[in-house]
C-alpha cells in the first residue's frame, strides 16, 4: 500500500492521486494540513531520504522565507517539531511504500510504484520496432 501525503489545491497531488487510481494501486491519502503527522512518521520519512530533511523541505515555502533562523542550526528533534508546527514547509506530494519513495510528482519516476510485472509490460508496450531507440533498448528487452 502507498501512503500519499497531499494538500488541498496541490496540482501535483491531484496528478499523483489520479495516477494511483488509474493504475489501480491501493493508497491511503493523508492531507498534511488535516492530519497531524506524528514525530515517528516524520522521522521515518526523513530516514528514507538520501539527503535527509533537504529532500522533503520546500525551499520556496513562504514559511521558510518568514523565519529568521537557519534550519541547519536546528537539531533533528527541533526540525521534526518545526515540520509538525508548519507542515506547509513539506514538498508535495510525497508517496511512500515499503520499497519506494517519491517526493514531488514526476511522470517517469512514479512508475516505480507499479508492480514489476506491470512495469515490464508498460516498457515492452511502449518500445516498438518503429521507435528510434529500438535498436538500443527494444532488442535488449527481447532477450
Amino acid at each position: 500500500m502507498v501512503i500519499l501525503y497531499t494538500s488541498a489545491g496541490c496540482i501535483s497531488c491531484r496528478k499523483a492521486r489520479q495516477w494511483l487510481k488509474q493504475n489501480e494501486i491501493q493508497f491511503m491519502e493523508k492531507n498534511i494540513f488535516s492530519v497531524l503527522l506524528d514525530k515517528k512518521e516524520i522521522a521515518y520519512l526523513v530516514s528514507r531520504c538520501e539527503n535527509g530533511f533537504e529532500d522533503i523541505i520546500s525551499k520556496r515555502s513562504k514559511k521558510l522565507a518568514e523565519i529568521d533562523f537557519d534550519l541547519e542550526s536546528l537539531s533533528f528533534n527541533e526540525l521534526v517539531t518545526f515540520i509538525q508546527q508548519h507542515p506547509s514547509v513539506l514538498r508535495r506530494p510525497i508517496l511512500i511504500d515499503v520499497d519506494n519513495m517519491l517526493v514531488g510528482y514526476d511522470d517517469d519516476e512514479i512508475s516505480t510504484f507499479l508492480p514489476s510485472h506491470l512495469r515490464h509490460k508498460q516498457i515492452h508496450d511502449t518500445c516498438k520496432p518503429n521507435c528510434s531507440n529500438y535498436e538500443f533498448c527494444g532488442k535488449i528487452r527481447e532477450v
